[in-house]
């Protein structure tokens, strides 16, 4: 095996780390700002919550019914196939909130859900930030931010605002809970993945550099001279 093939499959493991890491964490951050529900929660989260309070199911199931729609919709207007990864973040991440959904007791105090809240949106927007880094195909909701995104030259923050604006909309006619830290969500949340984004890009970069030069190193002589 060549040594381009092994930094190649280096940094294919590294990609599918932080992409499996990133869908992992944003499924906390969306099941800790669902458990801070009575402030309100996020934007597609309502959608979700309106859809399982009108028609039951699990939240998981919606967020994944969801998401299906959205990719047959993104690739009729943009005439091509989602990345594998778009597929993997629809099944998975419905998956994992379900889980998470469950494993995290339900918060009561108010004080506990203006934390989960905070610290909702600051690991829902890392998780975002890890998963679409590797650039192995974002989920459908961030596909959409993405691609409005690229088209007009528009900032991802303002995209993911007006996104979230009008998905919030739907889900309050719904019936999803809505309240201040569903405004909170969708006034941040944007701003706060545009400053994530470019960091954990760095942050794989970095990442992937670093395993090139201890590959490197590690095939070097244990000694510069060969007076052995």
């Amino acid at each position: 095996m060549s040594k381009h093939t092994i930094i190649s499959a280096r940094e294919n493991i590294i990609r599918w780390l932080f992409f499996s890491l990133g869908l992992i964490t944003l499924a906390l951050g969306i099941t800790l700002t669902i458990k801070a529900k009575n402030l309100g929660i996020g934007p597609w989260d309502v959608l979700h919550y309106g859809l399982y309070l009108q028609f039951g199911l699990t939240i998981g199931t919606w967020s994944i019914i969801a998401g299906l729609v959205i990719v047959l919709i993104t690739a009729c207007l943009t005439r091509t196939l989602p990345r594998v990864g778009t597929y993997l973040n629809m099944l998975l991440l419905g998956m994992f909130i379900d889980f998470f959904n469950w494993f995290i007791p339900d918060i009561n105090t108010l004080w506990l859900e203006i934390f989960a809240l905070a610290v909702g949106i600051l690991i829902t927007s890392l998780g975002i930030g890890l998963y679409v880094a590797p650039k192995l195909g974002a989920g459908p909701r961030d596909s959409v931010m993405l691609n409005i995104s690229k088209q007009f030259g528009w900032k991802v923050s303002k995209v993911r605002n007006g996104i979230e604006m009008i998905v919030f909309l739907l889900g309050w006619l719904l019936g999803g809970p809505v309240g201040i830290g569903t405004i909170i969500i969708v006034l941040s949340l944007g701003t706060v993945i545009g400053f994530i984004i470019p960091r954990t890009e760095q942050l794989l970069d970095y990442t992937i550099k670093r395993g090139e030069s201890d590959e490197n190193l590690n095939q070097r002589p244990l000694w510069a001279n060969h007076y052995d």
